[in-house]
């Protein structure tokens, strides 16, 4: 006689509120699952309940002060793994239970008593809260300085450069930590210190080893003896079923060698709710794409008032990823002697407004950093100016990378190239006498010749052919943009 098992999960929220229109809402949420064994009895598997809140109606400087938590950076998180590459550390990644409330709280914050467990001899008293709770406004930032005060008594110290990034160093032992929210990575120069460091931070809060690095902020991550492979592939086909594009035919490229869009071209979309969705859900894709960022851009720009035209191109760039789905961003085993930047603009291409649309990519060895698409603030009278405020942009990030690498105790040996194609703005590098072509770009000349003296940047010129940095500023032809593609180290999986 074989017996069938009939299993059945379910989940039932049930959520009752109280609050009046001067206090906080606060929802009691409990959470049922059960399981049906051979079609007879329910048994009851998981009873969890959590008091969360309504923070909506805080009105900051009264009941919530700071807001904001900080996040690592991308490019920490980049320069980091290239690190623990190139020496061969091992990377783990840590969960934090319940880690909103851990924080304490520095404002007065008074709730109402949650339905069902009023005091039945002070049914019209409130309670103050000393700890914060999941729906206050103040929650992260009240974790975060939670976690920072904590991690400081073990040794770490903050990073100037990113105040998400903490660095340990005693004698040998070395040891980064990236924070983002309650998401945290771990490194350590050896076995005994990372050990040692999780059980004091165990001991602190609840928290649980994941083990090695392999699923972070939506990024799946791979390593293999000679690199990692960072990649966003069930994130995209997540995009791609939202747009219900799931079945496209594939393109070759993300955007066409035409002219750029116009705000004025076309009818309106008649949904722009679906089209800024989409057109933020592809900024994050490029975290592990650089090769959509022009195009993604582009389609950003004109958010406010999407056409017909706009959705066109970002149904291209969904089509491009339909054909490049399992593509990724991958980071070697590398030198850190040196940066290297590519940087250009394309002189005055918005059809609009006339500004130019600069771009860069920085490279720590052979591992891509940083890198950006973006339409410059100012209108530009010449090539050689647009060309110029480039050069000022990599070299700010330059400078910012130069200081976190610094502070990893991985200061570069050499001075950081930046490569690029107009001869004239080399020129304007370190000529001090050109006056009447540069006193209104002042700034931004004084600011890359004082590097330039110092000996942290040197620009030298490449050609247009060579210019890694066009991705970023115009659609190219196939072979040119698979070219540089692959020069980016955006690449298939590895087998």
């Amino acid at each position: 006689m074989t017996m069938t098992m009939k299993m059945k999960t379910t989940e039932v929220d049930t959520a009752s509120s109280c609050g009046d229109s001067n206090g906080f809402e606060f929802h009691y949420i409990c959470t049922i699952s059960w399981f049906n064994r051979f079609g007879s009895s329910i048994v009851a598997k998981r009873h969890k309940a959590r008091l969360v809140c309504d923070g909506r109606s805080q009105q900051v400087g009264i009941d919530c002060d700071e807001t904001f938590s900080p996040v690592v950076k991308p490019a920490t998180i980049r320069t980091v793994l290239s690190i623990v590459l190139a020496r061969n550390w091992e990377v783990s990644q840590l969960d934090v239970k319940n880690a909103f409330l851990h924080g304490h709280l520095s404002e007065t914050v008074f709730m109402h008593q949650p339905p069902g467990f009023r005091h039945s001899s002070f049914p019209n008293h409130v309670c103050r809260l000393k700890k914060s709770l999941y729906g206050l406004k103040q929650a992260p930032r009240a974790w975060y300085q939670r976690f920072t005060d904590f991690v400081t008594t073990l040794g770490f110290r903050h990073s100037t450069s990113d105040h998400s990034l903490f660095i340990y160093r005693k004698g040998p032992d070395t040891a980064y930590l990236l924070l983002y929210v309650d998401d945290i990575i771990l490194t350590t120069s050896s076995r005994a210190l990372k050990q040692y460091l999780m059980s004091r931070l165990s001991s602190e809060f609840a928290m649980k080893d994941l083990g090695p690095l392999s699923y972070f902020l939506g990024i799946s991550v791979k390593r293999s003896s000679n690199g990692m492979f960072l990649s966003q592939h069930q994130y995209a086909l997540d995009i791609l079923s939202r747009a219900k594009m799931s079945a496209c035919n594939p393109v070759q490229t993300p955007v066409d060698t035409a002219g750029k869009l116009s705000a004025h071209d076309g009818d309106l979309f008649h949904d722009p709710t679906t089209y800024r969705s989409l057109a933020g859900a592809l900024q994050y894709l490029t975290f592990t794409r650089p090769d959509i960022s022009y195009a993604v851009q582009q389609v950003c720009m004109h958010m406010h008032a999407p056409r017909q035209s706009h959705f066109d191109a970002l149904k291209r760039i969904l089509r491009y990823v339909k054909g490049t789905i399992s593509m990724g961003l991958f980071l070697k085993r590398s030198s850190l002697a040196s940066l290297v930047a590519y940087t250009d603009a394309d002189w005055a291409g918005c059809p609009d407004t006339r500004r130019s649309t600069s771009g860069y990519c920085v490279f720590l060895g052979d591992n891509l950093l940083s890198w950006s698409s973006k339409r410059q603030t100012t209108l530009s009278r010449s090539s050689a100016e647009a060309e110029y405020r480039g050069v000022a942009n990599v070299v700010a990030v330059i400078c910012w990378l130069r200081n976190l690498l610094l502070e990893l105790f991985c200061p570069p040996m050499h001075a950081s190239i930046v490569y690029c194609d107009n001869v004239s703005a080399i020129y304007m590098t370190g000529n001090p006498i050109q006056h009447q072509r540069t006193k209104h770009i002042e700034i931004d000349i004084h600011f890359v010749r004082e590097h330039v003296k110092r000996g942290h940047v040197r620009v030298l010129h490449v050609p247009s052919r060579y210019q890694l940095a066009d991705i970023f500023t115009k659609g190219l032809p196939r072979i040119l943009f698979n070219d540089f593609r692959s020069s980016l180290s955006i690449r298939d999986p590895p087998p």
